[in-house]
């Protein structure tokens, strides 16, 4: 059985987390899929973020985009309150120094002045690599519990899937939230898409009647693939996702020691921090590793 290595956010451990550097470097490193997150700015642009306010580890204020600007500084302010060119301003290509906790800083390599990227731009990027092998994983960044800070989940589903549909992507790509209502809405709207509904311990009570079977649940939902933190799985859940027809692909997963045992337990695709790990467990394993892609296709052609 093919079993998979997700780059998360590109690949966090190694670049700048959901860049376009980063997952320029992920696809050149090789991954079977790059997991990104989106939210929707105040001019309904679509943009990578992992956060629904912009993260002080990941982001540093430069520049307000004009002189006076009112929410200048950037940093801890809605992205929904913000400005694509607004955003623009930041760099997020810096995990900053004043966050010595944070593991990232001391194996990401910088890249300093980066901007944060469209979800156009992205494909773009994996359209210009020619990357047909690589398939897209968007999480939409949805939060019930925070609708001030959140999208319409429906009118937030199809802006993600019209642009995937411009960009021919459509048909190769994975729709993936913890909350449930953009699972349902995709199913709906477009059936033939894979469909990952993220599970962890703190978010379980977004859903109602969620019962004891939480994989019958989520296929129930529309999903295609349970997606757990890796701190959910054992046996009990691999049999009953088996049962509910669903794939598991397992999250965060930076370890070998921890990735030999999601394999051990059947994991069909590992999300991580850092694929390059994972593609040396594969190399133990015998597992089939994903091409590195690369390089750019000339311009025009």
């Amino acid at each position: 059985m093919r079993v998979e290595i997700h780059g998360h956010r590109g690949a966090r451990g190694l670049w700048p987390e959901n860049t376009l550097p980063g997952m320029s470097r992920t696809m050149e490193l090789g991954v079977h899929a790059l997991e990104l997150d989106v939210a929707l700015t105040a001019d309904r642009r679509l943009v990578l973020t992992h956060d629904l306010t912009v993260s002080a580890v990941t982001s540093a204020d430069r520049r307000p985009l004009r002189d006076g600007d009112p929410l200048y500084p950037y940093v801890g302010k809605p992205i929904n309150a913000l400005t694509l060119a607004q955003l623009r301003t930041l760099d997020v290509g810096v995990r900053l120094p004043r966050h010595p906790e944070d593991p990232f800083a001391l194996t990401q390599v910088p890249i300093p002045e980066t901007r944060m990227p469209t979800l156009g731009a992205v494909l773009g990027l994996v359209n210009a690599y020619d990357a047909e092998n690589v398939r897209l994983h968007v999480e939409l960044k949805s939060d019930p519990t925070r609708p001030e800070l959140t999208a319409d989940p429906e009118m937030f589903t199809d802006l993600v899937l019209d642009e995937l549909d411009r960009h021919r992507r459509l048909g190769d790509v994975a729709i993936l939230s913890f909350d449930w209502r953009v699972i349902r809405h995709a199913a709906r709207v477009a059936p033939g898409t894979r469909r990952f509904a993220l599970i962890e311990p703190d978010t379980l009570h977004w859903h109602d009647d969620l019962g004891p079977d939480v994989p019958a649940a989520a296929r129930a939902a529309g999903a295609t693939t349970l997606s757990p933190e890796h701190v959910m799985v054992d046996e009990k859940l691999m049999a009953e996702a088996a049962a509910a027809g669903l794939d598991v692909a397992v999250w965060t997963v930076n370890d070998a020691a921890l990735g030999a045992r999601m394999l051990d337990l059947g994991v069909a695709g590992i999300v991580t921090d850092y694929p390059d790990r994972m593609r040396e467990l594969w190399r133990e394993r015998g597992l089939e590793l994903p091409e590195p892609v690369g390089p750019l296709k000339p311009v025009g052609v």
